[in-house]
């Protein structure tokens, strides 16, 4: 369904299936010839159609930017123990929360949009809980790629006493760190959902008070062994919570799962029930869902118990949100990489220390950490890790629930072919821009203009300037070159004149590699090649 403005009412189209729901809307009329149906433009009208995961046209969207009155100043109802200043909306957010847990609420839906700060709202809550009194033993699942953020999160903002744990390495040896978590304060595992059905017996004995499951459209399929295994767990845990900006991608039904595990009062624990409620069945065999109903209840249960954060709503955040993804190289990929930087240094110390030897020793640590190397001899190119490429996908399924579209930015020919074969594979429309490509003017008017458009792919090098992406208000730097010129004007691709929103950033840094050095450098605004040729001096003695 996607959604326009059209003067003082909505314009729904391609809403087939939701034509019943729309019928129960006072004030609506429908256009036989047009096929459309339009709604009175109300700020009600308008949540319901976004929460029900229709596409909202930017004309729409703007409505409740402009003029929108400030919010009266808020204050936590009781220390927020975190090491930041936080926003308005996550401090009423921390309120939400815990108001909600003082009602014998068990559990909290956080509906906040990518870049605004659900984990810090998060790690405020679980620390305001733990120095009650009320919790000893906080379980977080999100998707791979994001277990290394609640790592960096929780070491930046966390001010009370904790031990976290990642749970990483094969089932044995997760389980011993589970089963050995010992020491004073808030003790904390992070998980990824794959691991966390697999482990499903061993955190149950671990007997988490509070759990959190971030990005939780992971778990929309009520069927599928991670939700099962979340749904268990949930059963004991004293208080819960889901995080997510998109708790819809597919149809209203994915909300039934996520509600299961957070707090099956809302929407009850037999989805047949639920559905019969909610979906209309026909078609062949009677067994297919031909439309909806009762969309406003639905929408009006599902937020009796969430707080939703929108990013055009959240006025205080900055214009540019920077994040930071660390990735894990997988075993392999690490001892490679660790061989290359041992020659490397061996190699240094034996020579003179130049900024040309230098930048080609980084510049084969870096193709590492990308996921390919390139022999010398031959120049074969052979992949050695797919651990940048997973954590993208992740990016890409945020985006895509999101219905945001989004600009990938990587340094490597052998990592932008790697990204298309994974847009292919996906069935995912891209336009793409490297050192070969001379349809260059074509391959940006089709990802400005053509909705199906969904990602752009560019080399670092060769889009770094004049280029115009607004068309996305979310950039993934894949790997990095040198350059903070290089970086600022890859950024600036997206944040530019005919820009609405927002612009988020993200990282994709391999932990314990040159991204790292990299990454601190571009901070800091330096020249990186230079720095990285005098800590080598400074290293070697030169």
């Amino acid at each position: 369904m996607r959604a326009d403005r059209y003067g003082d009412e909505i314009k729904l189209s391609e809403s087939l299936l939701y034509r019943e729901s729309i019928k129960e809307v006072a004030g609506r009329r429908y256009d036989a010839e047009e096929k459309v149906w339009y709604i009175p433009l109300t700020e009600q009208n308008a949540a319901l159609v976004k929460m029900l995961g229709a596409e909202i046209a930017g004309d729409l969207r703007d409505v409740f930017k402009a003029d929108k009155p400030r919010e009266v100043e808020v204050k936590p109802v009781q220390r927020m123990p975190i090491r930041a200043a936080p926003y308005r909306h996550q401090i009423a957010a921390f309120n939400f929360a815990l108001a909600s847990f003082d009602s014998d609420r068990r559990g909290v839906a956080i509906l906040a949009d990518m870049g605004t700060g659900k984990t810090v709202i998060t790690i405020a809550v679980a620390g305001a809980l733990h120095e009650g009194g009320r919790i000893n033993k906080l379980l977080v699942v999100c998707p791979k790629s994001i277990v290394g953020v609640w790592e960096a999160e929780l070491k930046k903002f966390a001010d009370f006493e904790y031990g976290a744990v990642a749970l990483s390495g094969d089932s044995g040896k997760k389980a011993d760190a589970l089963r050995h978590m010992t020491g004073g304060g808030l003790q904390v595992v992070i998980v990824n959902y794959e691991s966390a059905w697999r482990l499903e017996a061993e955190i149950g004995k671990w007997k988490p008070d509070f759990i959190v499951c971030d990005e939780s459209s992971k778990i929309k399929n009520p069927q599928a062994k991670q939700a099962r295994a979340l749904h268990n767990l949930g059963k004991s845990a004293k208080y819960k919570a889901i995080l997510t900006g998109t708790p819809i991608t597919n149809s209203p039904l994915d909300f039934f799962s996520q509600y299961k595990f957070v707090d099956d009062s809302v929407f009850g624990t037999s989805f047949y029930s639920f559905r019969a409620r909610y979906a209309i069945i026909g078609g062949y065999g009677n067994h297919q869902i031909v439309g909806y109903k009762n969309m406003a209840e639905l929408v009006t249960k599902a937020h009796s118990i969430a707080f939703r954060i929108r990013i055009e709503d959240a006025v205080e955040l900055p214009d540019k949100i920077d994040e930071v993804r660390a990735v894990e190289l997988e075993r392999n990929a690490k001892a490679i990489y660790r061989n290359i930087d041992e020659d490397s240094y061996a190699e240094l110390m034996q020579g003179q220390v130049t900024t040309r030897n230098v930048l080609t020793r980084l510049l084969r640590l870096s193709q590492c950490t990308g996921g390919f190397i390139r022999d010398d001899a031959d120049g074969i190119v052979q992949e050695v890790s797919r651990a940048k490429l997973d954590a993208l996908e992740d990016v890409l399924d945020e985006c895509g629930d999101a219905g945001k579209k989004v600009v990938v930015f990587a340094r490597f020919v052998p990592e932008i072919n790697a990204i298309e074969r994974l847009l292919k594979k996906r069935k995912t429309e891209y336009a793409v821009i490297h050192g070969g490509i001379t349809d260059r003017a074509e391959q940006v008017e089709r990802f400005q203009t053509d909705p199906e458009c969904k990602v752009f792919v560019g080399q670092l090098q060769t889009t770094g300037m004049g280029l115009t992406l607004t068309a996305a208000n979310v950039a993934v730097f894949y790997s990095l070159d040198f350059s903070y010129a290089n970086y600022e004007q890859s950024r600036a691709r997206i944040h530019r004149i005919g820009q609405t929103q927002k612009c988020l950033y993200i990282h994709l840094v391999a932990k314990g590699t040159v991204d790292e050095k990299v990454m601190e450098a571009l901070r800091h605004k330096g020249d990186v090649a230079r720095l990285m040729v005098d800590d080598y001096k400074k290293l070697t003695g030169g």
